[in-house]
């Protein structure tokens, strides 16, 4: 039986060397190199000229809005600093909690700190309801 695997030579078949000319193909490559490389340096040439004559950019002036900057939105307004005005908040509280004053002037209701008002509700005792049940 004769060997499947063995090479046939026959010398009259060959490769095609016309099929691809590789010198051509190499050219063209170069070629399209050399064009991206004008074409960046053209778009590059482009950015420069169009950054340099843009104008800058500022918001349009109404006349009607010019002269009512300093014009405040009705009440209620909303915080602008929310942690100021708790601080201002708690300052008043702790000026009227530890000084004296009047609270009802024609009344003849007064206040005093109130450090010194649990002092005389120590010393004084609260005042307490009558007991009801044993009176009776």
């Amino acid at each position: 039986m004769a060997d499947v695997h063995s090479e046939t030579v026959n010398p009259d078949v060959h490769h095609e060397t016309s099929d691809a000319n590789v010198r051509a193909i190499f050219g063209f490559a170069l070629g399209l190199i050399i064009a991206a490389v004008f074409i960046h340096f053209g778009v590059w040439l482009l950015f420069i000229f169009l950054a340099a004559n843009e104008k800058p950019h500022t918001a349009p002036e109404y006349p009607l809005a010019a002269g009512q900057q300093q014009r405040q939105p009705p009440e209620p307004r909303l915080q602008t600093n929310p942690r100021a005005d708790l601080r201002d908040l708690r300052t008043q509280e702790d000026a009227i909690l530890n000084s004296y004053g009047w609270a009802d002037k024609n009344g003849g209701i007064v206040r005093i700190p109130i450090a010194d008002a649990m002092k005389l509700a120590v010393e004084r005792g609260l005042p307490a309801r009558a007991d009801t049940k044993a009176s009776k």
